[in-house]
C-alpha cells in the first residue's frame, strides 16, 4: 500500500498507469481497488494529519508561508531555528477567502503569502500580520523582460537582485542578526528601489504594460518591507516549492474525481511533504505509520509525526 501511495503522491503516477505497471509484472490490480485502499488509508491517517495541522498552525510560532489545494509551511530554518519543518495541505472546492479565514482561525503570527485578495480579511484585526512575497511582486516585471528587455525592466531586476544577494549571505543566521543586517544594507536599497520605481512611472504611459507591472509591485509595498522582522523571508518560495509536486501530479492525474479525492490528496501531500522536509524517505515513513497507527493511542498521535520518528527510521 505504501508503494501505491508514494507512486501516486510523490512520483505522480496515476492509478491507471500503476495498474498497467503491475500487470506487466503479472499482478492483476484494478485501479478501483487501489482507489478504495487509498480511501481507507486516508481515514486511518486522519488523526495524524490533524496533528500535523495543529503543529503547522500553532498560534504564535513564527511565520507560515502560504502561498484549491492550500499549502501552509512552517519552516524557520533560514532564520536559525531548530524547530522541525512541516507542511500542511488543505483542500477546498473553490478559492474563496472563507477558506484561509477558517484555516487560520486559531493562528496568530506572521502570514507570508502572495497578494491574493482572499487573504485580506485575515489581517483586519491585527492578530495576523502580513508579509508579502517579492518573487510574486517581481514576476510581472520579469515576464516583460523575458519577452522584450528594456532599460527599465533591466534596472528593476538588477535592483531586486541586490536584495536577494543580501538574503543569501544571511540565510541560517538568527532573527536579530538578520534584522540588523537587513536594516543596514537592504533597507536603503528598498527605499531607493521604491523611489526609483515611482520616478519611472512619471515617464511611462499610464496604460503601458511596464506601468501595470510597476504598480502591481508598488501596491504591495508595505507588505514587501520585510527588514523589520528577521523571522520572515523575502518571498514565500518555500511554500511554492512545496506545491511543485502537486503541479506535476495535476498534469498527470487531470482530475481528483470528487471532493473526497481532493481531501485524500491533501492528506497524503501533507504526510509525504513532511517526510521530505525532515529528510525521511516517504515510503519508509508511510510503512512505519501504517504499521503502527491502528494500535497507537490517539492521545499520543504526535509521536508519529515525521520528525519524531526520523532518527528511528534513519537507523
Amino acid at each position: 500500500m505504501r508503494h501505491i501511495l508514494v507512486s501516486k503522491f510523490a512520483d505522480h503516477q496515476p492509478l491507471y498507469r500503476q495498474s498497467a505497471i503491475y500487470a506487466r509484472a503479472g499482478v492483476d490490480l484494478d485501479r478501483s481497488t487501489m482507489a478504495r485502499w487509498i480511501g481507507a488509508c486516508g481515514t486511518l491517517l486522519r488523526p495524524l494529519v490533524e496533528a500535523l495541522r495543529r503543529y503547522v498552525l500553532a498560534p504564535g510560532n513564527g511565520q507560515i508561508k502560504t502561498g484549491r489545494l492550500w499549502v501552509y509551511v512552517r519552516d524557520d530554518r533560514n532564520s536559525g531555528s531548530v524547530a522541525p519543518p512541516a507542511v500542511w495541505f488543505a483542500y477546498s472546492s473553490n478559492r474563496q477567502g472563507q477558506h484561509p479565514r477558517s484555516h487560520l482561525a486559531q493562528f496568530s503570527g506572521v502570514l507570508q503569502a502572495d497578494a491574493f485578495a482572499g487573504y485580506n480579511e485575515v489581517y483586519v484585526d491585527g492578530r495576523i500580520q502580513e508579509a508579502g512575497c517579492m518573487a510574486h511582486a517581481r514576476r510581472k516585471i520579469h515576464d516583460l523582460h523575458a519577452r522584450r528587455a528594456t532599460p527599465t525592466t533591466t534596472e528593476a531586476l538588477r535592483r531586486i537582485g541586490e536584495l536577494y544577494a543580501i538574503e543569501a549571505q544571511i540565510r541560517g543566521q538568527r532573527p536579530d542578526r538578520r534584522r540588523d543586517i537587513r536594516q543596514q544594507q537592504a533597507g536603503p536599497l528598498l527605499d531607493d528601489l521604491g523611489s526609483w520605481l515611482r520616478e519611472r512611472l512619471l515617464t511611462l504611459s499610464t496604460q503601458s504594460d511596464t506601468t501595470k507591472a510597476i504598480n502591481y509591485l508598488l501596491n504591495q509595498w508595505q507588505a514587501l518591507t520585510y527588514c523589520e522582522d528577521g523571522r520572515v523571508e523575502i518571498d514565500n518560495n518555500i511554500a511554492e516549492n512545496a506545491l511543485r509536486g502537486c503541479c506535476l501530479g495535476r498534469k498527470n492525474f487531470l482530475f481528483m474525481g470528487a471532493d473526497s479525492g481532493g481531501e485524500r490528496a491533501a492528506a497524503m501531500y501533507s504526510l509525504i511533504g513532511g517526510a521530505k522536509l525532515n529528510g525521511i524517505d516517504p515510503q519508509a515513513y508511510l510503512r512505519h505509520v501504517l504499521t503502527h497507527i491502528a494500535n497507537h493511542p490517539i492521545n499520543r498521535i504526535d509521536e508519529l509525526l515525521p520528525w519524531n520518528v526520523a532518527e528511528q527510521l534513519r537507523r
